[in-house]
């Protein structure tokens, strides 16, 4: 069976499943609150207002909001195979387990994308009517928001990798949540030392401090460089992803 075809599989399993009402959740909380404090941004000393608003928004939704929706989808997604002992069904069949949960990452992924979209896409909306309902003249950055979410989307990857293998190790349900909570809180602690390089669970939030911190001081030099946070990053991405493929379904086939 096809990689294709295990991704046509899974996403059949999960579609009649709360995640797409699950990942507007988050979106739709860190929108409302920067809606509901529009007026504290477009004063007469405020420049660039919309990307301020932006920022600061997208604080606690890029350290916490946004790790813990792909926690719960990453329980969600697994769960479909502990239930009713449907890993054993699946692995009785002529599948590689390695495919199933490379498949699985998968459709992670493309919830991860959706929220990003949905995030994107909730903004922009909230945008274009706080300004034609209060009369706000400044125009909606459009393409800055599309580029901050693209950068959430990427710096997210080896977090959401090293979610599911987490998952995948403790199968437990309120282990692998508990787990993966405990790294997650101390994210925005992490991000103020050198440790954050080989920190995932805070990438996307350092991400939004480099920005916050480029546009409180004005600078032109970009707080976030990419190197070396790029291998890091992709190394971290590359194992965390092969540890979750490897032993999954492992202990099932003893």
């Amino acid at each position: 069976m096809s990689l294709l075809e295990l991704l046509k599989i899974e996403f059949m399993k999960v579609k009649r499943s709360k995640i797409v009402p699950l990942i507007f959740i988050a979106p739709l909380l860190v929108v409302a609150s920067g809606i509901a404090n529009l007026s504290s941004y477009f004063t007469p000393e405020y420049t660039n207002a919309w990307p301020a608003m932006f920022i600061q928004s997208a604080l606690v939704y890029a350290y916490y909001l946004l790790p813990l929706s792909m926690i719960i989808v990453c329980v969600m997604i697994a769960g479909r195979e502990t239930q009713n002992n449907g890993i054993m069904k699946m692995l009785a069949l002529p599948v590689s387990r390695y495919a199933l949960s490379l498949a699985k990452f998968c459709v992670l992924m493309f919830y991860l994308l959706m929220e990003m979209v949905v995030f994107l896409a909730v903004f922009v909306a909230a945008g274009l009517i706080a300004t034609s309902t209060m009369g706000i003249t400044e125009t909606l950055p459009v393409l800055y928001l599309l580029k901050w979410c693209a950068g959430l989307f990427l710096t997210m990857l080896p977090c959401v990798a090293t979610m599911w293998a987490v998952t995948v190790l403790f199968e437990k349900p309120l282990l692998s949540v508990g787990l993966n909570l405990l790294l997650v809180i101390p994210g925005v602690l992490v991000a103020n030392t050198p440790l954050w390089i080989v920190y995932s669970y805070c990438y996307s939030g350092y991400l939004v401090s480099c920005s916050l911190h480029e546009f409180t001081t004005n600078t032109s030099e970009p707080a976030f460089e990419l190197f070396p946070f790029l291998p890091c990053a992709a190394l971290i991405f590359a194992l965390v992803l092969i540890l979750a493929v490897t032993q999954f379904g492992k202990k099932e086939m003893r």
